[in-house]
């Protein structure tokens, strides 16, 4: 049978110079030439928060991606619209975190695997029993000629050995197509896709394409030229060649800020799938956020989905206040202050109907209020209730609401009247705002100490978790746990002193402690534990103790005790380990020390 379309194999790479000079901003170029929309019959939302997400940020740890994971099943709803998540399978916290996932049960998100073009990979994807993996397939001269050394045909042939293996296995293969804009569509992208489909036949198989706008290079306008076109990008997969749009999805990137838009001009010609993130977190730009797909989702589709909405505020929450991400202020959906008007006329027009300039019912479909930034017509109660919503997360937790009676509430107002008296237009800001509520009503408000502290012992908590999660201590064997505790001790300057103990409080080998410090704990070295508070909480809990801070009568320094539970295969607590942190070393660490690396168990494995 001929083929419609035959590789051409080229002596130097296509580099598109026309379009991408690289000394000068990429040229958008037109030939005039346009092609219709075809929206599927069904469109989907695919995950990549836990891979591409992964890589411009802080790795999340596996109970957080098992969080999120939980509530991205509930935002796609039982008919999941958010059909996959993607997740990497390489490290132990990797598989650890797909391992969470998977025991969950749930149909949607499927979980699937991401692989490179290495066959050894496979047996990864089997061990964990998942049923579907990307693999990376790169397919554009740039990386094709000049980062893997190959020509089309050669490579061609490379990745064809790949996917044949993933169909051996049982596995579905999704290529990821990638830098597919700077790619030649007619004489490497679709003869790879005309032998993938000739594949998927002979096997009665599946094989998913990911169009990859890696570098964000994709245009939505019509009459565009390619590789650059994504209308017509698409309309050469599913009309010329006859890819199923069901197989097809749409990865891109947000290099030139057309990130959300590209993705749903990938849906509107054919493509079934669209990739996203949640805030749109990815490689360098980020990718299509989710959140923003799961809107444009609705007004493509309407509400009859399953889709709950309100989860997206429930996963903002869950980013601000747990994963500690950074969500600037007028970030669409979710950020703090995005359905918040601070121009006076808009405040008018907000108060006698919300329709006027609010996008929609966003208490409703957020459990978000719209919000209003205090200015001469806030009055005492407009005041007081821009602080309980607005600083509350900076106050000290109170049953009751800070009342627009409250002394320090009027004496805000005084100061905002005056500000206009004295011929302010604008509205107060947020910062103006909590500066005066500080200042007026500073008992209500946590102290820079208060923060430093806990945030310190979050710190010191993280880093007793990975180290009690090493093989070395789960053993309890103490020729592996003293070398590896000395090692520990070695790397991590905030832990004062390190021990462990059986359920009976005898201590498991030596007391560790800082070099030259020893002596300071000689009362400690012959010791046992079984009367020490930390033990008798957790052996009759099997849960995590944490201290407060106190003065130590060995070293006198602050410190903080953390004991952590250690299990055996079937979950019985075998021992505690006990961890005495330096408070003032601790706080060293709140700023330049990622939350996911703190540490790493493999870095202190002998």
């Amino acid at each position: 049978m001929k083929k419609l379309f035959p590789v051409t194999n080229l002596p130097e790479p296509e580099l598109y110079r026309d379009q991408f000079p690289f000394s000068e901003v990429p040229k958008i170029l037109f030939d005039g030439i346009s092609v219709a929309t075809d929206l599927p019959k069904e469109i989907w939302i695919t995950d990549t928060t836990f891979r591409d997400g992964q890589q411009a940020r802080t790795p999340y740890t596996p109970e957080q991606i098992v969080k999120i994971y939980s509530l991205l099943h509930k935002l796609g709803g039982k008919k999941g619209v958010i059909r996959q998540c993607e997740f990497f399978v390489y490290s132990k916290k990797d598989r650890a975190a797909v391992e969470g996932c998977l025991e969950k049960g749930y149909k949607f998100p499927e979980v699937t695997g991401w692989i490179r073009a290495n066959a050894d990979d496979f047996k990864i994807i089997k061990e964990l029993g998942l049923k579907e993996t990307g693999i990376l397939t790169s397919v554009s001269d740039y990386h094709i000629y000049l980062k893997m050394g190959k020509d089309r045909e050669k490579i061609l042939e490379q990745y064809l050995s790949i996917v044949k293996v993933a169909l051996n296995s049982g596995i579905v293969p999704r290529c990821h197509f990638e830098d597919i804009t700077r790619a030649d569509i007619y004489g490497f992208c679709l003869p790879f896709a005309e032998e993938l489909l000739k594949l998927a036949q002979e096997s009665k198989m599946t094989i998913k394409i990911r169009l990859c706008d890696t570098m964000g290079y994709g245009l939505t306008y019509p009459g565009t030229v390619l590789p650059r076109s994504i209308p017509r990008m698409v309309h050469a997969f599913t009309k010329e060649l006859g890819y199923p749009g069901e197989w097809l999805e749409w990865h891109g990137h947000n290099d030139f800020h057309k990130v959300h838009t590209n993705a749903a001009t990938a849906w509107l010609h054919g493509v079934a799938a669209l990739n996203a993130s949640l805030l749109g977190y990815g490689e360098r730009t980020g990718n299509p956020p989710l959140e923003g797909a799961i809107i444009e989702y609705l007004g493509l589709k309407g509400s009859d989905s399953g889709i709950d909405t309100t989860v997206i505020t429930e996963l903002a929450e869950y980013y601000r206040n747990e994963v500690k991400a950074d969500i600037p202020a007028n970030y669409p959906f979710v950020g703090a202050e995005f359905n918040t008007t601070r121009a006076g006329i808009h405040a008018d027009g907000l108060l006698k109907n919300q329709e006027i300039y609010n996008i929609f019912d966003t208490d409703k479909l957020l459990k978000r209020p719209v919000k209003v930034m205090v200015t001469d017509k806030s009055g005492v109660a407009g005041i007081a209730e821009w602080i309980n919503e607005y600083a509350r997360e900076q106050m000290i937790e109170r049953e009751e609401p800070i009342s627009k009676r409250h002394p320090g509430v009027k004496r805000i107002y005084e100061w905002v009247m005056d500000q206009y008296e004295q011929g302010r237009t604008s509205s107060i800001s947020s910062e103006e705002m909590l500066a005066q509520a500080k200042r007026h009503l500073p008992s209500l408000f946590k102290s820079d100490f208060d923060k430093v502290k806990k945030e310190a012992i979050r710190k010191a908590k993280l880093l007793a978790e990975h180290i009690s999660a090493s093989d070395a201590i789960l053993s309890m064997d103490p020729e592996r746990i003293e070398p590896f505790l000395e090692e520990v001790l070695r790397e991590e300057g905030s832990i004062q002193l390190l021990t462990i103990a059986d359920t009976k409080g005898e201590r498991v080998g030596q007391v560790h402690t800082q070099r030259g410090e020893k002596a300071l704990f000689r009362n400690l070295l012959n010791k046992d534990f079984k009367d020490r508070e930390w033990l008798l909480h957790v052996i009759n809990t099997g849960k995590e103790y944490v201290s407060d801070l106190f003065f130590s009568k060995y070293a006198h320094n602050l410190i903080i005790t953390i004991a952590e539970p250690i299990r055996d295969e079937a979950g019985k607590v075998t021992g505690v380990v006990d961890f005495d942190f330096k408070f003032e070393e601790l706080t060293k660490l709140i700023t330049p020390l990622p939350d996911e690396l703190v540490l790493v168990k493999s870095d202190y494995e002998t």
